[in-house]
């Protein structure tokens, strides 16, 4: 017997379709990261862009667009301000990541390794990511807590401690 199984022995319902979805943690953090501009913001911190010119040039986001995703993304902790001035110039500020962003890089490079395998420029990928002190290759991979390399295939997903059935109502 499953551990899905186990959870509703004998009433019937079946946890996989009758769970209660409003709890989800991808369905969260799809409401702060899962809309084009700000994972694309993200990549250009990553690539080293941290003021709002730099991000309106290389991204080509209209303005209003690109200053209420910044703002959300200080908002939600994952990029902090800090003020610059240039001579000359007022002070402005400029967006740097947080420890709580870097949590987000392997899932950004996971999307940016499938594309470079299904959907880069038939030349090969625009950007190669490589460690800096040895210059090869960063694969993202999945471990389990003990350090082991884990395939999809060999993912088991169970209840959690804020499992729910859906609402009999």
């Amino acid at each position: 017997m499953d551990a899905w199984t186990e959870v509703l022995q004998g009433t019937g319902m079946d946890p996989r379709l009758d769970r209660d979805t409003s709890n989800c943690s991808i369905a969260r953090t799809l409401e702060i990261v899962g809309e084009k501009w700000t994972i694309l913001i993200l990549r250009e911190v990553w690539y080293g862009s941290s003021r709002f010119s730099d991000f309106e040039r290389v991204l080509g986001c209209p303005r209003n667009l690109l200053a209420t995703r910044l703002r959300m993304l200080v908002e939600q902790g994952i990029l902090a301000t800090e003020t610059y001035k240039e001579p000359g110039a007022r002070s402005r500020p400029k967006y740097v990541i947080t420890a709580k962003g870097m949590d987000l890089v392997p899932a950004v490079m996971g999307l940016l390794q499938w594309g470079d395998r299904y959907r880069a420029d038939p030349e090969g990928p625009a950007v190669l990511a490589r460690h800096h002190e040895c210059g090869a290759h960063v694969d993202v991979q999945i471990r389990c807590e003990l350090g082991h390399p884990v395939q999809a295939q060999d993912i088991e997903s169970v209840p959690g401690p804020a499992f729910r059935m859906k609402s009999s109502e």
